[in-house]
């Protein structure tokens, strides 16, 4: 009993000995990293300023926000706002084009890009492989404004995919395709592919470069072919990293984009073509209703936040590992 008691009385003492020691241990980490830390600070002053501060503009959703009066004087409504986005019917389509167009960017991001960076992978001809690396990366450097022109160019009534089809007899009349709203999605899926499936692939290559070549080589004396040493070296080395970029991207499903949605959209396919930003853009910030815009960009943080926590706890529970 007496020695029950003495661990008792003496449990804070080795908590606080230990969280003692493990704080010089952490002083004396920081002491020894101290350039690498220094190098870091404008990095970290940089995320404070534009990525937590700006929280405080998140009262705004909760208030009739009018610019000419102060924070004091602000008309404070609750989820006014919030209950309006969620009982609008013009709201609901815009969320769920903004889904399925997260999606299909999505699969056809990993997809495309996985894909791509297998193939210049088993290429063998170093000064071919880096013309085809050269060119896959060039649509990335492109602004979305000339992206959007050479889109809508190519599929004007006159543009290349038209003449095509019909030189092929697969179509008899030229389609206006940026005006069939159903086929929008299709549309910026393969456009989203066109601009960054080269820059997308950059990690990938990376990836692939880090494993150990000796497996190849045992592969090939053992006899396997190029997809089997594909399924059963490369993927597998790849793993990691595509399940660290697929719950990343999961945490951004809600962010569908705005810049191909707001330049390649028209009246005739906004039914598709409208998401939450470009729906901010038109009924929050152009018609001043500011607590409107900030109420949906607090819903799409709030719902980003539940989707990366979420994947990361079941990449984690199916011992995939995770982002912490």
């Amino acid at each position: 009993m007496q020695a029950q008691s003495k661990a008792k009385t003496d449990a804070p003492l080795i908590v606080q000995l230990n969280q003692e020691k493990g704080m010089k241990a952490f002083i004396k980490k920081c002491r020894s990293q101290k350039s690498l830390l220094l190098m870091t600070l404008p990095f970290v002053i940089w995320v404070f300023i534009f990525k937590y501060f700006p929280i405080w503009g998140w009262s705004m959703a909760f208030q009739d926000f009018k610019p000419a009066r102060s924070f004091t004087e602000q008309e404070w409504v609750g989820f006014k706002h919030f209950i309006f986005l969620f009982t609008d019917d013009r709201f609901l389509g815009v969320l769920r084009n903004t889904l399925a167009q997260s999606i299909i960017n999505l699969v056809l991001g990993f997809v495309t890009a996985i894909g791509l960076a297998l193939l210049i992978n088993e290429l063998t001809n170093l000064k071919f492989k880096r013309v085809v690396q050269t060119i896959s990366y060039l649509p990335h450097f492109l602004s979305w404004v000339v992206a959007a022109a050479l889109i809508s160019s190519v599929l004007s009534i006159d543009g290349i995919i038209n003449e095509l089809l019909m030189g092929l007899n697969i179509i008899d009349n030229e389609i206006l395709w940026l005006g069939k709203a159903e086929y929008f999605w299709g549309i910026l899926g393969a456009s989203e592919v066109w601009k960054n499936v080269g820059w997308n692939t950059i990690i990938y290559l990376a990836a692939i470069s880090m494993i150990d070549q000796e497996q190849y080589e045992a592969a090939k004396i053992d006899g396997a072919s190029r997809l089997q040493r594909i399924r059963y070296i490369t993927l597998p080395g790849m793993k990691q990293v595509i399940v660290i970029l697929l719950i990343m991207n999961i945490g951004y499903i809600i962010e569908a984009g705005f810049e191909p949605q707001y330049l390649l959209g028209n009246g005739q396919n906004i039914e598709y073509s409208e998401n939450i930003d470009v729906f901010v853009i038109n009924y929050g910030i152009s018609m001043f209703n500011f607590s409107l815009a900030t109420a949906a960009g607090v819903f799409k943080t709030v719902i980003s936040l539940i989707f990366l926590v979420a994947a990361n706890s079941f990449s984690k529970k199916m011992g995939q590992g995770g982002l912490y």
